[in-house]
Order: C-alpha cells, then structure tokens, then sequence
C-alpha cells in the first residue's frame, strides 16, 4: 500500500514581513537600496553634537542648520504621531574614479553629484511611489522626506542598519559604498525595526588625510567653513584667500574624501540615467565656463543642482580655479572678468590675475581699474595684490573702452 506524503509547505510569514519584502522588492524595481526600518528618534549624542556645532559658528552661512535644532534632532518632534522611518537611498556611483581629473589644470572639477538632474527630483518622485504602496496596503498615513525638512538622514540611516558615519561624517555602506543619495519615509504604521550598523572604518584615515583644506579637525568631526564644497557651494561671498590656493580646479564641490573610501570596491554604478555624467560636464574648459553669461549659465545647467547657485556663485569657483591653473593662456579669460558685472566675480578675478600675470601687468590693471571701483570688497582684493610701480610704459594692454 502507497503512502500518501504531504505536501512540504514554508512557513507564512507575519503581514509586517510581508509587507516588507514587497516594498523591498519594489524598491529594487525602481532603482533603490532596500529600506532598512527604525523608529524615528535619534541618540542624544546626535544632538548635542549639533548643538556644539552650532554654538561655534561651524555651520557658517548655513542658517538652516541652526534652525529648528530640537527638532532636527528628534525625527519624532517633526510628526508626533510617526512610529516608524523607513530610509532608503539610491547609488550615484561613477564608472570610474574622479580624482585623476584634479590634475587637468585647464579643466574644472565639478562633483559627481552635480553633473547631471538634481537627485532630489529623482529621489523624491521613487520614494512616493513606495510611500504610495505603504499606504495602499496599511491605510496609513506616510510622509516623503529628501532633504526637504529638518530631518538628518545619515544618522538615522545608521539607526535603521543601512550603513554607519564615517570618519568623513558621510554613510557608509559595506554593500553599497558610499556614493549614495538618502531619503526616508516616515509613517504612523507599525512596522518591525533594523538593527543598525556599526562603525566598519577601523584604523583607516584615508578620507581624513586626502582632504586639501584639512577640514576634519578629527575623525567623525567636520569644519563646514573648510570643506571645499561648502565654500564652492554655500559660502556666497568671497572665499578666504588663503583656503583658495587649496582648491585646486574644483569648481563645485569635492568628492576627495568620498572617493579615496575603501569601501566603494562594493558600489555598484548608478543605473539612472539622470544621475550618470552628462559628458559636457565632465571636466569642462575653464575658459568655457568662465564665459557663461546669466542665459548661457542656466541653459547649461538647467536641471542640475549647479543652477541653484547662480552664475555669479559659480564664476567666483571658475575664476579661483582659473587662478591655480598656472596657465598663462588663460590670462585673458581673466582680465575679461575683471569688468564683470558681479564685484564677486571682479574680486576673484584681481586674485586670478595676480597668480598669472607679472606684476608689470598686474599694477598696469590696478591703476586702470582700482581709482573707479565701486565695490569696497574688490578694492580690498586690489589692495593686497603685489604693488609695483613700472619704469616704463605699459603695453599690450587691453583697451579700457
């Protein structure tokens, strides 16, 4: 007599799992690191850290930093009646390393993050989506967050186990590298946490000792008024002068620490199109770029976190970079930028001038321009540049119609 098996079944798992894994899924779908959940609070570390921050006028012209600090600090205090985050991200990983393009003298650096569509436009749009499906299926309430309230998403990325902060402050993933974008989706819904992270750098310092401007007065510890891209991207008036021979060709941004990262052997390039390089802003011309009026500036950059800000911001960055090229052929470019429009732009052109022309030059300029100048921060760039009084006259000059 045959024996009648039974049929070997798994296990059914809870909703919330299920949940979960199809979020997930879909999450894979479109692009996006697989959720990793936490409840929305932070360690108090986190803030008080901000809050010491703060207090010393590290956070520079970044007022929203020192906005709003309780709540930054607490997920919770932003939407009381949330009891789970979910965050995510998306890879912006390039094909290749960056770093070899600092050494095209003639060529400006713009990040990586920057040479295609604004990921928040990107990012945002995915994370409805999945937000959407959450609140399909549980009835409730969701609410998308990409940079667009006091939220800290790299902390609480660690919380929720998707990577740690490293020496550099930026996540970290052992998966994914650490070119990534973050987002998160907080909801009333209960739903089953992460465990987070720990801390994988070890005795590494490759991200703090790359880092031109020195801006990490300690592992984990960041000085915004240093780091090249707060100066090239938030600071909005004339950058220090003695941080400007420090960057280089970078005309927005800086990706040094986050290139050098051992940890990116693991991150998979990014499969958006939005988010690969558009060749025209992969290592541009300086001399190009530098004679970008306002139109030119946003057709260029239409699309991309570079239009955010403005021609005048971005020709300051172009002009400093033009000025730590050592190329004497890109001389003129300069004295075309000394009668700019902007005083930001003139200013960062005296200096420019002052690092590639002889000082015959230089002073001929100064004597030409400095008695008419009504801008007192330009003055003051003509008033440090090398004085010298010619013995003979002055050629080759420019007409000053």
């Amino acid at each position: 007599m045959a024996l009648k098996l039974a049929a070997r079944t798994e296990p059914r798992r809870p909703p919330a799992e299920r949940l979960l894994a199809e979020i997930r899924a879909r999450a894979a779908a479109l692009g996006l690191v697989p959720p990793r959940v936490t409840e929305p609070r932070l360690p108090p570390e986190v803030g008080e850290r901000l809050r010491a921050l703060v207090a010393a006028g590290m956070h520079g012209e970044m007022d929203w930093l020192a906005r709003d600090p309780e709540i930054r600090a607490d997920p919770a205090r932003l939407w009381p009646e949330a009891r789970s985050a979910l965050v995510t991200g998306i890879s912006y990983a390039p094909e290749r390393d960056p770093l070899p393009e600092l050494g095209l003298r003639d060529r400006g650096y713009i990040s990586v993050y920057a040479r295609n569509r604004d990921y928040h436009d990107i990012l945002k749009g995915r994370l409805k989506e999945l937000a959407g499906l959450l609140a399909a299926r549980t009835k409730a309430a969701v609410k998308v967050f990409v940079d667009t309230a006091p939220l800290m998403e790299k902390p609480l990325a660690q919380r929720a186990g998707l990577g740690w902060q490293g020496k550099h402050t930026n996540l970290v993933s052992r998966v994914h590298g650490s070119w990534l974008f973050l987002g998160a989706i907080l909801t009333n819904a209960e739903l089953p946490r992460d465990p987070p992270e720990r801390d994988h750098c070890g005795s590494c310092r490759r991200c703090l000792e790359i880092c031109p401007t020195r801006a990490f007065p300690a592992p984990y510890r960041l000085d915004p008024r240093r780091c090249i891209s707060y100066l090239t991207i938030e600071h909005k008036g004339p950058i220090p002068r003695d941080l400007r021979p420090l960057l280089g060709n970078r005309v927005y941004g800086c990706d040094d620490c986050l290139a050098v990262c051992p940890w990116n052997k693991f991150a998979r390039v990014a499969r958006e199109a939005g988010l690969r390089a558009r060749p025209e802003l992969v290592a541009p011309p300086l001399a190009e770029l530098a004679r970008l009026d306002d139109a030119a500036f946003r057709k260029l950059f239409a699309g991309s976190p570079i239009k955010r800000i403005g021609r005048d911001r971005f020709l300051r960055n172009v002009t400093i970079a033009i000025g730590n090229s050592e190329k004497p052929e890109l001389l003129p470019v300069v004295e075309e930028r000394l009668r700019d429009a902007s005083p930001l732009v003139r200013g960062a052109a005296v200096w420019a001038l002052s690092r590639l022309a002889p000082p015959e030059r230089v002073a001929a300029w100064r004597l030409r321009l400095e008695p008419f100048e009504s801008s007192a921060e330009v003055r003051a760039e003509w008033a440090v540049v090398q004085r010298w009084s010619p013995s003979r006259s002055i050629t080759n000059l420019p007409s000053s119609k």
